[in-house]
């Protein structure tokens, strides 16, 4: 099912809080539906580290954040750009990374993931690279399922996450999406 009446527009600072809002209730849900003791899901300081990471994201030069809105509030986000410097072998000229993308688990499977989704490869092909990277948690496989229904398939690389677990890193064809 689609959702009606979203629109995606780029990320202003004022929305800050909001976004972090999405960003939390989403990665709770995953983390939970993973298995993740409940006291590692966040650490005391852990919604101001999102918030600093998604101000300088929406000031950033070289990222592009949006938001879906639903109604006119603040569903869901995306931020997208050069390869993450966990990233450090992906090729600048060739690569982009989705670096995270979030929907309110209220709004899950209401099509606003895949919306969003569209708006990084409009941006794969607006920047003329033809791969598109992410990294998912070995345990996400909600996240998984949908970047394979996407398009995308798992390089085989990993790195370190939470709870003895890896992030999975997944690539994308942009040419063929």
């Amino acid at each position: 099912m689609v959702m009606a009446n979203i629109s995606i527009r780029p990320a202003e600072l004022s929305e800050l809080d909001k976004i972090v809002d999405v960003h939390t209730q989403a990665r709770t849900a995953y983390y939970r539906a993973g298995g993740l003791p409940e006291a590692n899901i966040d650490t005391a300081d852990g919604a101001a580290q999102r918030r600093g990471g998604w101000a300088r994201s929406i000031e950033s030069g070289d990222k592009r954040v949006l938001c879906a809105l639903h109604t006119g509030e603040v569903a869901g986000i995306v931020a997208m750009g050069p390869p993450l410097s966990s990233n450090a072998e992906a090729d600048t000229a060739t690569v982009g990374e989705l670096c995270q993308i979030h929907v309110l688990p209220t709004h899950w499977g209401q099509g606003i993931g895949s919306q969003l989704h569209a708006t990084f490869v409009h941006y794969l092909h607006e920047a003329a690279l033809p791969i598109g990277q992410v990294e998912a948690w070995d345990r996400n496989h909600r996240a998984q399922a949908f970047y394979l229904r996407h398009g995308w398939r798992p390089t085989g690389h990993r790195r370190q996450g939470p709870d003895h677990c890896s992030y999975i890193r997944m690539r994308l064809n942009a040419v063929t999406a």
